[in-house]
């Protein structure tokens, strides 16, 4: 984003100057590997340790520490609620687990429904008025993730897209 300075003001005008993204390939075979965990109720380790790398392989030896069995709990107890800051705590409570790599997780369980919460994202929401917390879109607390769940699913709805295809088209700017 070079100078910080951003040609539009309003959130809507943007994406709707914005070419819609073709999910990335290697994404979307995730996704498509992943699209039965819902109905399942759970997800085992490994699809753990696969979504943590793909956001943020970085902290893998903090995924690692993980058991299945503690895995398979968190993820039964995240998939059962409806309650969107409680899945984000459970989550986050796993050790390396922050809020972005939460919101990746979600996003590749739901992408209908879920966008990541990436640090130049919200820097391009800063940047253009819609957030006002956080300019280096560091430090997310479950209020900023409350917050980006709201502004892209608006969005999402508005446009007859996905979350995470508003957030993939943002995450292109």
């Amino acid at each position: 984003m070079g100078t910080g300075r951003v040609p539009y003001r309003d959130l809507s005008a943007l994406l709707r100057a914005l070419p819609l993204r073709p999910e990335d390939p290697g994404t979307a075979r995730l996704i498509g590997r992943l699209r039965g965990v819902r109905r399942a109720g759970e997800f085992g380790r490994r699809d753990f340790l696969d979504m943590c790398r793909w956001k943020s392989p970085r902290a893998m030896l903090h995924y690692r520490r993980h058991s299945a069995a503690t895995v398979r709990r968190v993820s039964r107890a995240v998939l059962a609620t409806r309650d969107e800051a409680r899945r984000m705590a459970l989550l986050t409570a796993l050790k390396g687990v922050s809020v972005p790599t939460a919101s990746a997780i979600l996003t590749l369980l739901e992408p209908r429904r879920y966008g990541v919460l990436d640090i130049r994202v919200w820097q391009l929401l800063h940047a253009i008025g819609a957030v006002r917390a956080r300019p280096d879109g560091r430090g997310f607390g479950v209020s900023h993730w409350l917050e980006f769940l709201t502004l892209i699913r608006t969005q999402a709805r508005a446009l007859g897209l996905t979350a995470r295809a508003v957030e993939w088209m943002l995450f292109g700017y």
